[in-house]
């Protein structure tokens, strides 16, 4: 019997995003191992989707079919509850939450608060919630009443990829990976180097700069205001493939979040076997194996910049961090298995 799946996103799969990444290769997984997977596109204007919007994407869910199990992103969901309840009665919705709404850095109270209970919600009226890192599981069971019984982790997938082969002109090559939006922390990040000038290092973020643009061209003022113009590089979205040659030229990766619902950036720079620099935010402290990279609190400076340095000038550090990302690296999860996981929780609902 071919496994049927509705699989809803709000706007375009393709968009340059983790938690779009992990949509796309769960799907493309689950295909591969028979499911017939319907993708149901809900428009773009999702968390914050027009009266019309919403009503087009109300239609669209409950004339979904009932006899398929829909999966839907949170980032949709999350502001959805009325179809949630009505979907209850006649479907089997499964919400896939990468990190709730009202974390978002830089949200107004009211409207994290709206966020928060809008998302609780639309869970309470969902079979289930599949989180993707325990930290997040925890948190919809804290915070947003979601019973433990009813939360499941499946964790991003990761690609075998050769080890990184890191610069070779003496300048540390830094990279940071993740959309331009405040909760990232690259202001954090910026003003940290603008004191470590008297090292040879150049820095490349990549992210989609669109999803905040208020903020892209204060990242971009900020790095012309601190002269750090010639040694910071905002590459913007990039191909699969330019993505795959900044990690393989990198010699340190570095994620100043303030929040990750997992932080995929981070698995991807072990994969490479790159020593990496997060914060202690959200998930990183599950994501970021023991021994293969530094944690400093988030939004904290001057302890971003005293770990830079130590990890700049320390290149025996960093091998040795190396070292322990590339044997880690072996570890980390196939989106194969990752997909499997996610299709047995969906059979086991059934």
């Amino acid at each position: 019997m071919v496994r049927r799946l509705v699989f809803a996103v709000p706007g375009d799969l393709d968009t340059p995003t983790g938690g779009y990444a992990y949509d796309r290769r769960i799907i493309s997984e689950l295909c591969g191992m028979g499911w017939a997977v319907e993708i149901l596109d809900l428009g773009a204007e999702f968390p914050r989707p027009s009266a019309a919007a919403r009503a087009d994407a109300h239609a669209r869910l409950t004339a979904s079919d009932p006899a398929a199990a829909v999966v839907i992103d949170g980032l949709a969901w999350g502001v959805l509850p009325e179809v949630a309840e009505a979907m209850a009665k006649t479907h089997m919705t499964v919400a896939l939450v990468h990190h709730p709404l009202a974390l978002e850095t830089g949200l107004p109270a009211q409207e994290a608060q709206q966020f928060h209970d809008s998302e609780r919600r639309a869970l309470s009226c969902s079979r289930c919630a599949i989180a993707t890192s325990p930290a997040t599981a925890r948190i919809l069971v804290a915070d947003y009443a979601v019973p433990q019984e009813r939360v499941f982790v499946v964790r991003p997938g990761s690609d075998p990829v050769a080890p990184a082969r890191g610069s070779a002109d003496g300048v540390v090559s830094l990279l940071a990976v993740g959309a331009l939006v405040p909760r990232k922390g690259y202001d954090v990040l910026v003003e940290a180097l603008g004191g470590l000038t008297d090292l040879a290092w150049r820095l490349t973020i990549v992210g989609d700069p669109s999803r905040d643009p208020q903020t892209a061209r204060a990242l971009s003022a900020m790095i012309a205001d601190r002269g750090l113009g010639s040694r910071i590089a905002l590459a913007g979205t990039v191909s699969a493939a330019e993505l795959a040659g900044f990690y393989e030229a990198t010699d340190l990766f570095v994620l100043p979040s303030r929040f990750e619902g997992y932080g995929m950036a981070v698995a991807d720079a072990i994969a490479y076997g790159l020593p990496v620099l997060a914060a202690r935010a959200g998930a990183i402290p599950e994501t970021l194996p023991p021994d293969a990279g530094v944690m400093v609190p988030p939004d904290d400076v001057v302890v971003l910049r005293d770990t830079l340095r130590v990890l700049m000038t320390d290149r025996g550090r960093r091998e040795r961090l190396r070292q322990v990302a590339h044997a880690s690296a072996r570890r980390l999860p196939s989106w194969r298995s990752s997909a499997e996981i996610f299709a047995r929780v969906i059979e086991e609902l059934r």
